[in-house]
């Protein structure tokens, strides 16, 4: 995807965000549901302001986070070799922050419905499409599976986000065989996250010590 195309279809979202914020300003009460418990029940508020126009002010530093950090990256280079990878993911988080804003408002607005379940799909998603994502990131000290070993070495950057973007697919075909099973379906998410960490961090290790002895002989 070209800047040109995610930065419009940024500033569309943000536009969008603050229209329906707008519009729906005198329909909420003063404090809006913000949090969910993992089953399923509130236990956060916020004030309606921030309630609704919180996401317009995430997307904004989400952009400078994203376009602008980069910039001052040593490998900055490398982040130019997958540019439009790059503008893509950046997107893709955007929307996926969209739409849990949308949820979070349709529920605030009276419909009751178990967050849960809409979010265990987005987030299966989401890990997905990161799995299809890794092989493109070059290396870089801002994106990435970044361990003292993968940033030290392009092969073990390059086998260590290969073998991450295997486990992030696998998460995310999990995560939607978690919904046959509702109440535990976070866990086929959470669990195998956690594993993908450790074993991405330890692979990479091991990864570069086979490096370093090759070098040795």
């Amino acid at each position: 995807m070209k800047t040109s195309h995610s930065r419009f279809y940024i500033l569309l979202i943000f536009i969008v965000s603050i229209v329906i914020g707008i519009y729906l300003y005198p329909q909420l009460p003063d404090n809006v549901a913000s949090h969910w418990n993992s089953a399923g029940m509130v236990d956060g508020y916020m004030p309606k302001f921030w309630g609704l126009f919180l996401m317009p002010i995430i997307i904004i530093l989400c952009v400078f986070l994203f376009e602008y950090i980069p910039r001052i990256d040593p490998l900055k280079a490398n982040v130019q070799e997958f540019k439009d990878q790059y503008n893509e993911f950046i997107v893709f988080i955007i929307l996926f922050l969209f739409y849990i804003h949308v949820l979070t408002l349709v529920w605030n607005l009276g419909t009751r419905f178990n967050l849960g379940q809409f979010m265990i799909p987005a987030l299966s998603i989401f890990f997905y499409y990161i799995g299809t994502f890794l092989p493109y990131a070059k290396r870089n000290w801002f994106i990435g599976i970044r361990t003292p070993w993968t940033l030290s070495s392009d092969r073990v950057w390059d086998s260590t986000h290969k073998l991450g973007s295997k486990l992030f697919k696998v998460i995310g075909i999990l995560g939607l065989v978690g919904l046959l099973t509702p109440k535990y379906a976070i866990y086929f998410i959470i669990f195998p996250a956690l594993i993908a960490v450790v074993w991405t961090f330890v692979f990479s290790y091991f990864e570069y010590k086979k490096e370093s002895k090759a070098l040795l002989n």
